[in-house]
């Protein structure tokens, strides 16, 4: 048994290192011609500031982690029906049959292939990727001069003993600084208090921000609204205004929850993702659309063993000279469908607000249902 399943590993593991580097290759290519038009731009300054080949070929190259994320369940999907076509085609999978590789073993054997491959893209996707995609983002970042969403930049929220605060970041700096911050201090009935603006701000040992150059406006609170009765006379709304060089403003809105507002929160660690989620609903703001993004984290690498599952039954199917190439090809268009299904119901559960593990789940449960059904059918009824 033991010669069957290096056999059989071998193969399989030899064959989806193929579809990988090809995938691989194929979007580097892609990438780094969509890169081509921004050579020879710059920031504003000169020098070492153009952007260069070198400087899109690194990009390109940091992005590699996230697209072996993303491809390695069609990837090995591909690699593993590729190979079972092939030893049913040639007939040895009949003889390894004959040896004592009953269906319920083989299913094993490419389960256990399947877990080291839910292992692999967890770690990919949770801590390799996240890393080069942020390092990606800040190289483009020294070119273009910012990170940014949209015009108005993103937004957070926080409460703090019976004050909120509604923040605003127009940009992240490559050097992780932000800048055009502005900071909405509201009491506990809803009223303006303060506003705080600053063109840049950093990061202060993970539990404040430094704002530089802050203009701070001060709204003072009228008698009737302190409870004042109604005979006395009321008061005129005083605003102040004050300049100081620089403003310390305790927060608990780290670097990652700006990270996860500027950027795909598809691309961000599952621990940033859960962190941020807490943030949202410890603040009253909506969390769905990064719930959705937590549990695909969750359930996107275990599509690797549904994917092992599926590939099985092709073993088990009658072929003819040179007829592999469609069930291949019918294995690509399983694994485009899978990618896409699983984006749509992403999508989807978004709009009908459904529960997010349901939404993130779905599409692995159908096609799970529709590799049992197959194994059912082709492995234990024929």
């Amino acid at each position: 048994m033991k010669t069957i399943r290096r056999l059989i590993y071998r193969e399989v593991l030899t064959s989806i290192a193929l579809v990988v580097l090809g995938f691989l290759a194929l979007f580097f290519f892609f990438d780094l011609v969509d890169e081509l038009q921004y050579l020879g731009k710059n920031n504003g300054l000169v020098g070492e500031s153009t952007y260069q080949i070198k400087h899109a070929l690194l990009y390109v190259a940091l992005l590699i982690p996230n697209h072996l994320y993303e491809l390695l369940p069609i990837s090995v999907l591909i690699g593993s029906i590729f190979v079972m076509a092939r030893l049913a085609q040639s007939s040895e999978y009949t003889i390894l049959r004959t040896s004592g590789l009953g269906p319920w073993r083989a299913l094993k054997l490419l389960l256990w292939l399947g877990a080291f491959f839910v292992a692999l893209s967890f770690v990919v996707g949770d801590y390799i990727s996240p890393v080069s995609e942020r390092a990606a983002q800040l190289l483009k970042a020294r070119y273009q001069s910012k990170i940014t969403i949209g015009q108005t930049g993103a937004w957070l929220k926080e409460k703090q003993a019976g004050r909120s605060f509604i923040v605003n970041v127009s940009e992240l700096s490559p050097e992780g600084e932000m800048h055009g911050v502005r900071i909405y201090e509201f009491n506990s009935t809803g009223l303006i208090v303060s506003t705080t603006e600053a063109p840049k701000a950093a990061f202060s040992s993970g539990t404040a921000w430094l704002l530089s150059n802050v203009t701070r406006t001060e709204f003072a609170v009228s008698a009737s609204a302190n409870g004042a009765s109604a005979n006395a006379a009321p008061q005129q709304a005083r605003v102040s205004r004050s300049a100081v060089a620089s403003f310390r403003w305790p927060t608990e809105i780290s670097t990652e929850m700006v990270s996860v507002a500027l950027l795909r929160p598809d691309r961000m660690a599952t621990i940033d993702l859960f962190n941020y989620i807490r943030h949202l609903e410890a603040n009253g703001q909506t969390s769905q659309r990064y719930e959705i993004e937590f549990w695909r984290k969750v359930f996107y690498p275990l599509s690797c063993l549904v994917m092992v599952m599926l590939a099985l039954p092709f073993a088990y199917l009658h072929f003819r000279s040179g007829s592999i190439t469609g069930y291949v090809f019918a294995g690509v268009m399983i694994g485009i469908s899978f990618f896409l299904l699983n984006n749509v119901f992403g999508y989807i559960g978004n709009l009908r607000n459904w529960q997010p593990w349901l939404a993130a789940a779905t599409p692995g449960l159908i096609y799970m249902g529709i590799s049992m059904g197959a194994f059912g059918w082709l492995v234990l009824r024929r």
